[in-house]
């Protein structure tokens, strides 16, 4: 994207459908990328507006201009450093006045702007009336309801828009504060250095509330406007009774009040939907732990475990690669390179063979993992539309708080179930260090991403089966690692020093979630998920093939196979424990050779299970670890989740044989 291209930036609060709104006026080619300096993820896609290629930049949700998150931050930083042409806010037209305070905010950074009142048809079915057209005259700029996941109002939003791209902005001010502020407001306008100025009003109201980032990025311009700017700002905190921060909100409420009660009709009686008694299900535990049990029985057990990871992937795996596609490559390289040994010998291995790029990188990446991932993706999309995440966190956020952390950490963690890596960047959402080491321990611990998840429970399940059809040995496995989680939690919380930091959420509507999306948000984050793994599959293939040409793969697997005998595993699991360093699915897709050749039995299988669950983290995983803790910490906790895993699968094994249990 180029930087001076004109930005039209989607500004609003979690959950009001921006990134629908984005893919409505943009279409699907689009893309996801941090922002420079961050770890937070910024999706932008160009679209021709009012005859003009813009970019359109779908900014982290944000409830202030006032950060208290690293995506609002980010956000921030979109909306007054980069070049933007045009706003528009989407809001929840159901939670209109909660939404009006950012509006007033970003009408002071004089931007042409367009208010989109989204979900629309949700506010009709309460009863909730808005004088659209008043609201518009009030606020000075187009407002447009829309219904954008049925593209209603989408074409009267464009042409807002189109009118909108160039204008002057609205005469008069959102808000007029007391006499003493808006001569304080002035004087710091005034006094801003030229780079600041175009965002005048805002940029001094932003001082004047103590905006850190702000005044960071004031002093770099120079001491001399820093310091008359700061001097401004004290001079206007001494003549007002009470700090600049509480009169310029209540200013802002008593507006947002008179904008509601003007232009919002709310019903007498709210009616209750059943999207209402389903989140009141949800949320409470009595029927709430029920709900998540039948959940991660029905989505991971059986939809990823057995459909994804049992009946697709033994389908590409066994009928197709293993039986078509792997021996026409190996009888290819076979008459290629047709010498029994030497540099075709290697040549043949590269491509071929056990570890070859294609019969093991390539197979793995899309016969393993790939039908796996897919599932789960499609599994997390259709619970992230339905607004359950929120119930979710709210649900756990009690017991969390006995591990240190708070509801919020189950967003890094079920994430973390799709892939460690991500779920490990995403820990930036918590509001301490200490949360997120807490996090980045479990994840690397105790949450197998889906494709280990689902490789293990598809080999597991091969077990005799128990209650409900499953089988005991994933019972065990299941409460092995729980048991490892909360002990890890519990151990790590005391030690670490500080406090579990409040709890806050948005709590969407529950809503019946569309197929289309659901099926395009897996479908790419599947692709992404391809494309990264890809890559890592076929770099671990030859740094395997370097490694047995140079005799260092056979060292690091002499090591391992001496630790597996601590297990009273055979020394070819060695080799497994390897390629779980490269990726933790490589490991446990590895271990369905052993299965299939007999080398292990059903209680060697359930302990190198448990033990590679708790293994140590992926290159990938490692790298994330690095960036987001530190590489002390990074290496601390490496050593923490190695020597745990190997003395928790010692123990179990021992427990097995003590308790005479065979499965």
């Amino acid at each position: 994207m180029s930087e001076s291209r004109p930005v039209i930036a989607l500004v609003g609060s979690p959950n009001v459908g921006k990134s629908v709104l984005f893919h409505q006026l943009t279409g699907r080619r689009v893309m996801v990328a941090n922002y420079p300096g961050s770890t937070v993820e910024v999706t932008r896609a160009r679209a021709r507006v009012g005859g003009v290629v813009h970019d359109v930049v779908d900014t982290p949700g944000m409830y202030s201009l006032v950060p208290i998150s690293d995506e609002e931050r980010v956000a921030r930083r979109i909306l007054l450093d980069e070049p933007v042409a045009l706003l528009v806010q989407v809001v929840d037209a159901k939670n209109l006045e909660r939404m009006l305070p950012l509006t007033l905010q970003l009408l002071e950074l004089g931007l042409p702007m367009v208010l989109c009142l989204n979900v629309m048809d949700e506010a009709d079915q309460l009863g909730i009336e808005i004088d659209v057209e008043g609201l518009a005259t009030d606020l000075g700029v187009p407002v447009v309801p829309t219904v954008a996941i049925w593209r209603r109002g989408i074409r009267a939003l464009r042409k807002a828009m189109e009118q909108q791209l160039g204008a002057a902005p609205a005469p008069g001010l959102p808000v007029t504060y007391d006499p003493a502020l808006e001569q304080s407001i002035e004087g710091i306008t005034c006094r801003l250095p030229p780079d600041l100025v175009s965002r005048g009003r805002a940029v001094s109201l932003l001082l004047l509330q103590r905006g850190k980032e702000i005044w960071t990025q004031l002093e770099t311009t120079g001491p001399e406007p820093a310091a008359a700017v700061r001097e401004q700002v004290r001079a206007a905190a001494r003549a007002l009774n009470r700090t600049p921060a509480f009169k310029i909100s209540r200013h802002r409420q008593t507006r947002c009040r008179e904008l509601a009660g003007a232009h919002v009709t709310l019903p007498e009686r709210v009616p209750r939907t059943w999207a209402d008694r389903v989140s009141a299900l949800t949320e409470q535990p009595l029927t709430g732990v029920p709900i998540l049990l039948l959940v991660l029985y029905l989505g991971l057990y059986k939809f990823v475990g057995q459909f994804g990871a049992g009946t697709l992937v033994d389908l590409l795996e066994s009928r197709v690669f293993g039986a078509y596609v792997n021996p026409w490559i190996d009888a290819a390289m076979l008459r290629l390179l047709p010498a029994p040994e030497g540099w075709q010998m290697w040549g043949r291995e590269l491509v071929g063979g056990h570890y070859g790029l294609l019969t093991m990188g390539v197979t793995y990446a899309i016969a393993i993992v790939l039908p796996i991932v897919s599932i789960f993706f499609l599994f997390f999309a259709l619970l992230e539309d339905t607004g359950y995440f929120p119930r979710l966190a709210m649900l756990v956020d009690r017991v969390f708080k006995h591990i240190g952390l708070n509801g919020r950490a189950i967003i890094p963690l079920v994430l973390g179930l799709g892939c460690n890596s991500m779920g490990t960047i995403v820990t930036r959402i918590q509001e301490t260090r200490r949360e997120r080491l807490i996090t980045g321990v479990l994840l690397a611990m105790a949450i197998p991403c889906s494709a280990q998840f689902g490789v293990i429970t598809a080999l597991l399940s091969r077990q005799p089966s128990g209650a409900l059809g499953v089988s005991w040995g994933f019972v065990i496995w299941a409460l092995v690692v729980l048991a490892v989680f909360v002990t890890a939690g519990r151990v790590i919380s005391r030690a670490l020093p500080g406090e579990t930091a409040g709890f806050y959420m948005e709590l969407p509507p529950m809503r019946l979630p569309l197929a289309g999306n659901v099926l395009s948000k897996a479908a790419a984050r599947t692709r992404n998920f391809l494309l990264e793994i890809l890559p890592l599959f076929l770099a671990a293939s030859a740094v395997i093939w370097v490694g047995r040409i140079t005799g260092l793969f056979d060292l690091l697997v002499g090591v391992f196979a001496r630790l597996v005998r601590l297990l009273d595993l055979p020394a070819s699991t060695g080799e497994t424990f390897l390629y779980g360093f490269f990726r933790r699915d490589l490991g446990a897709a590895d271990l369905f050779r052993l299965a299939d050749q007999g080398l292990v039995t059903n209680n060697q299988m359930l302990v190198a299970c448990v033990t590679l669950t708790l293994f140590m983290p992926c290159i990938a995983q490692l790298l994330v670890m690095k960036k987001v803790l530190g590489g002390k910490t990074t290496a601390a906790v490496v050593c923490l989740v190695f020597f745990t895993a190997f003395g928790v699968g010692a123990l179990l094994n021992q427990l097995l044989n003590l308790c005479g249990v065979t499965l």
